[in-house]
């Protein structure tokens, strides 16, 4: 491999699908598959702009289905393999992200969303929580970080590829359109230098020596012929998720301690959510906001510590609902009522916010 192509601590002013191509980079992985579609397509532009000078490859697919599972295939060879997409090519992949979830297969998957149902917008919304969290054929059982800003774009990008080689789950980077197109500052670094080893990657396929002999052989499977055989993988493969989650989730929270109301929201939109709580603060509100970064697993432990003197939860989101259904379920035991800022496909400001809450009384 040539030289790294982040020494020491860099600052930048680039567009989030920049950032991504760089963390990667970072990352020391080794190949992105993908197929564009907006808005994600610079995270491919760079990459192929920036990967030969770093020895790094490209391999642009006929579609998303192809590029889903020849992500999964450079992964089986021991590549530090990768993809991006947004919306319907989110879609496409969820049957080889299925397939990932079942063989245990660490993929690493930037997702940019955009508005649906459909293809819809190619702009911005929060409407691709459900997909990535849950889209595939079974448990759900995958890593999904949510970003705020660029510089956990980039902090999470690398943790990704760390995350799916540890625990060996697929795991998405969460952004969003407004993050892919929009310019911010980032600090970049090489991961070495700040002590951040990364996970060593190996061939799942083609490992040298003799299959049950010079080392154990791997049975790899995504079909089973019997309910008895399903039952007993997944099972397993829960067990193995559930005991890794706590190691897993993170969160944060502004303000919680004494809040009598509680905004919950993620990504772009926790950015709104901190700037209402100033605001409603010093209008003398006890305000606060509990922010999920990980959507799944979900931080529910700390969140049921988060809500104990709450009054009300609002959960605020560019989505009609859908992390909300995901609080619901995560904390349905909690007699603290619950209701829904939504606004589907559309930015929401502090402003906005203050204004909802103001309203209320």
């Amino acid at each position: 491999m040539t030289d790294k192509p982040v020494k020491g601590v860099k600052r930048f002013f680039v567009t989030g699908n920049e950032v991504v191509a760089w963390a990667a980079l970072a990352a020391e992985a080794d190949i992105m598959y993908g197929y564009p579609i907006t808005p994600q397509n610079e995270i491919m532009h760079y990459w192929t702009r920036l990967a030969p000078k770093y020895g790094r490859k490209f391999l642009q697919t006929e579609d998303e289905i192809s590029a889903g599972f020849t992500t999964c295939g450079g992964v089986l060879s021991g590549a530090r393999a990768f993809t991006a997409t947004a919306g319907p090519g989110n879609t496409l992949m969820q049957e080889a992200m299925s397939m990932a979830e079942m063989m245990s297969i660490p993929t690493v998957v930037a997702v940019m969303q955009r508005g649906g149902p459909s293809t819809a917008t190619v702009i911005y919304s929060q409407q691709e929580v459900t997909m990535t969290c849950f889209g595939g054929n079974g448990e759900g059982l995958r890593i999904v970080y949510s970003t705020g800003s660029h510089q956990e774009l980039y902090d999470y990008t690398i943790k990704a590829f760390n995350t799916a080689w540890k625990y060996r789950i697929p795991t998405f980077i969460l952004g969003d359109g407004y993050q892919a197109k929009m310019r911010e500052p980032v600090i970049m670094y090489d991961p070495a230098e700040k002590g951040i080893n990364m996970v060593p990657t190996e061939k799942i396929l083609g490992a040298p020596g003799m299959p049950g002999v010079d080392r154990d052989p791997q049975h790899l499977q995504n079909t089973y012929n019997t309910e008895e055989e399903l039952y007993e993988v997944v099972n397993q493969l829960v067990e193995r998720y559930w005991k890794a989650a706590p190691e897993i989730v993170e969160h944060e929270e502004f303000q919680c301690q004494d809040a009598e109301t509680i905004i919950v929201a993620h990504g772009v939109v926790t950015r709104a959510a901190q700037a209402a709580v100033d605001e409603l603060r010093a209008q003398g509100k006890k305000v606060g906001h509990f922010r999920p970064i990980t959507l799944r697993p979900f931080p529910k432990e700390a969140m049921k510590k988060a809500i104990q003197n709450a009054k009300e939860i609002i959960v605020v989101e560019s989505a009609q609902g859908q992390l909300d259904k995901i609080v619901k379920s995560e904390i349905y035991e909690a007699k603290v009522p619950i209701t829904g800022y939504f606004r589907p496909g559309m930015g929401i400001t502090a402003e906005e916010i203050v204004e909802f809450i103001n309203q209320r009384g």
